[in-house]
């Protein structure tokens, strides 16, 4: 039932006094010059119609106040009877400010006593909110304790007029689709991609049939077959099967939707889809920017794009008629929204799959605690048998320093004698691949004779060095350390503490005088590269920058592997052996010469799961774990920060915050590194904030969410002091 609160108060109180309605678009006229001498108050310009049908338009504003978050009901002027649709952009009155909204529905009458207030304005009446997406950010909002206006923020991308005007009609769909009656006819070497796995044509057969399964999906490395005639181009096998899966799905007369993790990703996907011959593909980035984001987002609500490929931006994308949605690389950092309310893609995509009746397929060269909780009722695996998996996959071995003890002195270096010798008897038959964690040069230094870490003297962030005759740099506030001098020994030269990309590929320059050397990282003056030929090469990356090698890498360097576990986080583990797989699936099979050497004292659990290759097994062994000590996801967490007596009043009106749910308060440093409380005059909020954590079993997960949103509207309509932040599922305790 819709709130039918007059909208003339903004704190949600009935305004008995009348007031005399606006001339549509006279404001607009007068230009903001008039507007800005009345003030904040527009003076009364007359009556206007109202239309016959369906008068009262029911609206979701823009509104920042949790107590707020709810519908509106106003009256729709006859003039715009026709544009005012549900999912149509306008203006409202709202107090003394005008706010925009989005329209959720007409009505003939309102439950409202009181006087209702005409629209003020028609900002479009293109339909960009369809009741699918509105009911999945209903159920977003409900999950992360967030409000609908927070989360229609994620989901509506800014309107872009000019691109609006464009317009356009949606394809005759009919007629493409019977072009594609047989998986196998494009092109015929990928017809059998799905046939090692157990339960994959399963799969495909119940999406082709317009069935909803879900399936946690391992892929095979390497790369898909290429056709005899060298038609098919260069593409990960990963890619190959979600097109395959993504033809089966148009073929039935559905939508698709894939979320992956950057551009990157984006364009090795669509180019995949090409090949398999799917019509109607768009490509959705937030980082293309307004206009093509904009028209890629009205091509998907027109119905004019039947399969969006995207990151994060597009996993709110008006599919019609969703048949499948597929999340690729669960593991990655850049699939969490940074924004209020913090939901994850592979979540959002999963309660999109059951609100929509669509199939869901969540594939990762490694595998998440959170995508093996999925395989406890509600998914299936999609694997090949282990004998598949070593047939397919490289060689791999762990060089750690027992492994190396009888190198001798080589065995401490950087890259031992070992790798070296690896390294240049593949270059005798292609490239080889060297992964990186850190970029940059030397992003980490420290006083080479005590062995201090060097620090900034204003903010005391590390200092680093860009280049070989650099000067020192500060990480936090990018300050030049020029006269920098050990505060413990007085001595002002630095050493190596973690080495970039930047410096390896120097050094592995000298190391092989002759063999080309490429650079792909964020930071690499080419930026990240796409693909490299198959001739011989060193091609040094950070993770997720890998290109693809045509023929596959002969082998892979995986450096520093004790850096890549040495962080304290739940998900240290899980992450760093998806990096390290997401590398490895580049390599050719051991059968043609395929190594990947891990070199380093990584934490031994993910070191043996990656020579096993078997990212499941680890996954399984660390739910087991977080089952046992009652960690996420076997429970759900909310994080609630902020001021100690906000968070207090917060926390006190949510029944399930326990003492025996509760962890904390512990003082925190919420504004980032480097930084501290000021000085204050000693108040009760002058103290450092504080984190208080609420722990609950899984199933208890949406009530507590609902707590916390209700208690944060009581907040806002009290008008508590103090800030407070709540957080579910926060990414540091995942």
């Amino acid at each position: 039932m819709a709130s039918v609160t007059d909208p003339t108060s903004d704190t949600g109180t009935p305004v008995d006094e009348p007031q005399q309605d606006a001339l549509l678009g006279l404001e607009d006229v007068a230009g903001p010059a008039a507007s800005r001498s009345r003030g904040r108050r527009r003076a009364p310009l007359g009556a206007q119609e109202i239309a016959e049908e369906l008068p009262v338009a029911r609206v979701l504003l823009d509104l920042q106040p949790p107590h707020l978050d709810r519908e509106y009901d106003y009256l729709v002027p006859a003039a715009w009877s026709q544009g005012v649709v549900p999912g149509a952009r306008v203006r409202a009155r709202f107090g003394p400010q005008e706010v925009d909204g989005f329209v959720v529905a007409r009505a003939a009458t309102s439950e409202h006593e009181g006087r209702l207030v005409p629209l003020r304005r028609l900002v479009s009446p293109e339909p960009v909110l369809t009741p699918s997406v509105l009911r999945l950010v209903r159920a977003v909002a409900e999950r992360w304790a967030g409000t609908v206006p927070d989360v229609l923020r994620l989901a509506v991308p800014p309107r872009h007029a000019r691109t609006e005007k464009e317009g356009g009609a949606a394809p005759d769909l009919d007629a493409v689709l019977p072009a594609l009656p047989d998986l196998a006819s494009a092109p015929p070497s990928w017809a059998g991609l799905w046939a090692p796995y157990r339960g994959g044509e399963a799969f495909l057969a119940h999406t082709a049939g317009g069935g909803a399964p879900k399936a946690v999906w391992t892929p095979l490395p390497g790369l898909a077959p290429a056709a005899e005639d060298g038609g098919v181009p260069t593409v990960p096998h990963w890619a190959a099967a979600v097109a395959t899966a993504a033809r089966a799905a148009v073929a039935a007369g559905r939508g698709v939707l894939a979320v992956v993790p950057d551009a990157r990703d984006v364009g090795v996907l669509a180019g995949a889809l090409e090949v398999a011959g799917v019509p109607g593909v768009v490509r959705l980035l937030a980082e293309d920017g307004a206009a093509p984001r904009y028209r890629a987002f009205l091509a998907a609500a027109r119905g004019q794009a039947r399969v969006v490929v995207g990151t994060r931006a597009a996993m709110f994308a008006p599919v019609a008629d969703l048949g499948l949605v597929v999340l690729w690389g669960d593991g990655e950092d850049t699939l969490a929204e940074p924004h209020a309310p913090y939901p994850h893609a592979r979540d959002v995509l999963a309660l999109r799959s059951d609100l929509e009746g669509a199939a869901c397929l969540v594939g990762s060269p490694g595998r998440t605690v959170q995508a093996q909780a999925m395989l406890a009722g509600w998914a299936h695996e999609v694997a090949a048998p282990r004998e598949v998996v070593r047939a397919r996959a490289p060689r791999v071995r762990a060089l750690t320093s027992v492994e190396l003890a009888h190198e001798g002195a080589g065995a401490a270096a950087r890259i031992p004698t070992a790798a070296w010798r690896t390294a240049r008897q593949a270059l005798e038959q292609g490239p080889v691949l060297v992964q990186v964690p850190r970029t940059g040069y030397l992003p980490v230094v420290a006083c080479v004779r005590c062995r201090t870490p060097a620090r900034c003297d204003a903010c005391h962030g590390p200092l680093g060095l860009a280049g070989t005759s650099s000067t020192p740099q500060c990480r936090w506030c990018g300050r030049l350390a020029g006269g920098w001098r050990c505060g413990e020994c007085g001595s002002t030269a630095l050493r190596a503490v973690r080495v970039g990309s930047e410096r390896t590929a120097e050094e592995l320059g000298r190391a092989f005088p002759g063999v080309p050397v490429r650079l792909s990282a964020s930071t690499a003056p080419g930026g990240v590269l796409d693909r490299v030929p198959a001739r011989p090469a060193v091609v040094v990356a950070t993770p997720g920058a890998e290109p693809v090698a045509d023929g596959g890498y002969v082998a892979a360097l995986l450096l520093d592997a004790a850096v890549a576990t040495a962080s304290l986080d739940l998900a240290t583990g899980t992450r760093a052996l998806h990096r390290w797989l997401a590398a490895a699936h580049l390599v050719r099979p051991a059968s043609a010469g395929g190594q990947v050497l891990l070199v380093g004292d990584a934490a031994p659990a993910p070191t043996g799961a990656l020579v096993r290759f078997d990212p499941a097994g680890f996954a399984d062994r660390e739910l087991a774990e977080r089952a046992e000590l009652a960690l996420p996801p076997a429970v759900r967490v909310a994080a609630v920060t902020g001021d100690r007596a906000a968070v207090a009043a917060l926390v006190a009106r949510v029944p399930l915050a326990t003492p025996e749910t509760t962890l904390g308060p512990v003082e925190t440093d919420v504004d980032g590194p480097g930084t501290s409380p000021g000085p204050g005059d000693g108040s009760l909020f002058d103290a450092a904030p504080v984190r208080l954590v609420v722990r609950v079993p899984a199933h208890d997960g949406l009530e507590l969410a609902r707590q916390l949103r209700a208690s944060l509207s009581v907040r806002s309509a009290r008008r508590e002091p103090g800030t407070v932040r709540v957080r579910l599922d926060p990414e540091e305790m995942l």
